[in-house]
């Protein structure tokens, strides 16, 4: 088959290096001198056959831009086969011979949806700061967030220390721990909630509570850094808070990073993952590959099958847990 225009997407949350993967699809494309569609708000403008022809000139300047030229969005409507069918005959209307999406597991799920539709090569590229797609050891995006997380509780520790307070500083990965773990061994943190080994609120707090025992013992009064993935805790975090202080009677603070992370020129590691990882999508798409993500594993770029990852756990790995055991003791 002969790849003559490619589409491009980028779905779900927005990751930083995106743009830099749009940046090397075009320049790859360029090379071999495929035009290139950009479809706009991700699967909303694949159904709504909403694009714009991307020239290598607007991608300039691009690498290392957060956000996303194309804009991205979640689009419910892409679960239903009728839109699904209507993005296929878009394709085939606007003579695509290939579309690669960036995005995460939802965005898989629709992508694999869409190419048991469409006879045509569709290519993923894992983009999603949560690091919690299998067959790959990173995702764009993921590298950044743990720098912003690191560089908040940073600043936090600065002003927990000044008050000797407790801080529970919560950060995002949905059901996957990766930042979570990531952020707080490079942060020197306390203590860390993760949805991996999380058992229940009260086994937790106890476990809480024994450390900032153990840290008083050792170094008398002093601040306390936990992080905490989002939506963990049963009720939310104003309830562990309130435990906290009626236990200790020290003041409690939440600081919810949220968006922030998602945010940011991003970092190194992720334009050279992006870059790398957007061009192997346009060589996978002219070697005829169907129905596969572009992943990384030990630093080469690899093709996995999407019903390879579809139902796959992706793990924590096991000697960054076991380091838990002593670098978050005594600090």
């Amino acid at each position: 088959m002969t790849i003559k225009k490619v589409a491009v997407l980028t779905s779900g949350g927005d990751a930083p290096g995106m743009n830099a993967c749009i940046r090397a699809i075009c320049l790859r494309c360029e090379h071999h001198n495929v035009e290139v569609l950009g479809y706009k708000s991700g699967y909303i403008g694949l159904i709504n056959q909403d694009n714009m022809i991307l020239h290598p000139s607007m991608v300039h300047n691009l690498i290392q831009r957060g956000g996303t030229l194309l804009h991205s969005a979640r689009c419910e409507k892409f679960k239903q086969d009728e839109y699904i069918k209507q993005a296929a005959k878009n394709l085939n209307d606007a003579d695509i011979d290939g579309l690669i999406i960036i995005g995460g597991n939802g965005s898989f799920k629709g992508a694999e949806k869409l190419q048991s539709m469409w006879d045509k090569p569709v290519i993923g590229v894992p983009g999603t700061i949560d690091n919690d797609i299998a067959g790959t050891d990173y995702t764009i995006g993921y590298h950044t967030a743990i720098q912003t997380a690191v560089e908040s509780l940073d600043k936090v520790r600065d002003t927990a220390e000044a008050f000797e307070r407790i801080f529970l500083v919560d950060v995002m990965g949905r059901e996957a721990g990766f930042i979570a773990l990531n952020s707080a061994i490079s942060s020197g943190a306390d203590h860390v909630l993760l949805p991996e080994t999380f058992t229940s609120a009260a086994e937790e707090l106890v476990k809480i509570l024994d450390k900032l025992d153990k840290r008083r013992h050792h170094r008398a009064n002093s601040s306390h850094i936990i992080v905490v993935t989002e939506n963990i805790w049963p009720g939310g975090l104003e309830i562990l808070k309130d435990s906290l202080h009626a236990e200790t009677g020290v003041a409690v603070r939440i600081l919810t990073l949220g968006h922030v992370q998602r945010g940011g020129s991003p970092v190194w590691q992720d334009r050279l993952l992006a870059s790398k990882l957007g061009d192997f999508a346009v060589e996978e798409l002219m070697r005829g590959s169907k129905g596969v993500m572009a992943g990384v594993r030990s630093a080469i770029p690899v093709a996995v099958k999407f019903s390879e990852i579809e139902n796959a756990k992706k793990t924590l790995n096991p000697y960054s847990m076991k380091m838990l055991e002593s670098i978050t003791l005594l600090g």
